[in-house]
């Protein structure tokens, strides 16, 4: 881990808990009430005193300068609301935030020593992340989001994230005849005892997010990708059918497991 101050929290934020180092997740409903989400976001801060600052991985949009919710898909009933003032945090707690999937690629690239080719991350759990690193460099956007973007990206009359994440995985299972109440979680478990719908439904997926991206990792000359977030759990399923889109090239790893915690550290190196 980096180097930081003393009495620092991190903490990673994301649709359906609160992730935080070296302490329990804490449940949250990102579609919940107002009440609900600042309740959640209190019970992951916890008690203040003696802490010197809390460093926090969280999806965009985003206000990562001033600490503001700007999203819609998520968190929407505290949109325009600072965080601060939500989780009940004092004046005296230095605040820092970072995109939560360029602070996974930040921590993967200096855990790995990624730096002297480029590097792409995707995060796959409730939404679909993807970012690039230039020699070790993370491409941020002006809204200090990921430069490079792709959840948005049209697709078959929708958006790539409809196709490529928890809501992806589900809708291809429940097309091949699957149970539409099953969860991404369940779908993996039933994969992995052979259900050959989730089989097929993960392996589209990946072929799905291969023909996605294919351009674009050629486009920055990416030699490495980099798979986080909960479904990335299941990069097996998937590999397959990103193989089928890409061909041999590129490696293909999963992320460190604490690499968002890396990412965060660097908020507060000294």
């Amino acid at each position: 881990m980096n180097q930081i101050r003393s009495n620092i929290l991190m903490m990673d934020v994301g649709g359906t808990s609160i992730k935080r180092y070296g302490l329990p997740a804490v449940p949250v409903k990102s579609q919940g009430t107002r009440s609900e989400i600042a309740a959640a976001l209190k019970s992951a801060v916890g008690d203040t005193s003696g802490l010197e600052g809390i460093g926090i991985a969280i999806p965009g949009p985003f206000n990562y300068n001033d600490g503001i919710f700007l999203m819609d898909h998520k968190y929407g009933a505290v949109k325009g609301e600072s965080f601060r003032t939500l989780a009940g945090i004092p004046q005296g707690v230095e605040l820092r935030f970072i995109h939560d999937v360029c602070a996974v690629l930040e921590g993967a690239v200096e855990m790995l020593g990624l730096t002297s080719g480029n590097s792409a991350v995707v995060t796959l759990g409730t939404g679909l992340g993807f970012a690039i690193a230039h020699g070790g460099i993370v491409r941020y956007g002006p809204s200090l989001s990921p430069a490079d973007g792709i959840w948005n990206h049209s697709w078959k009359g929708g958006i790539l994230e409809d196709k490529v994440s928890a809501r992806g995985v589900r809708g291809f299972y429940t097309a091949m005849g699957g149970d539409p109440e099953y969860s991404a979680r369940d779908i993996a478990e039933s994969a992995y005892h052979g259900d050959q719908a989730a089989l097929d439904a993960f392996d589209r997926m990946g072929e799905t997010l291969g023909t996605a991206i294919a351009g674009i990792l050629l486009e920055h000359n990416v030699s490495t990708v980099l798979f986080g977030g909960q479904i990335s759990r299941s990069l097996d399923l998937m590999e397959d059918g990103l193989r089928r889109s890409l061909g041999p090239w590129p490696t293909i790893v999963r992320a460190p497991e604490d690499a968002v915690y890396h990412g965060i550290a660097k908020l507060f190196k000294q």
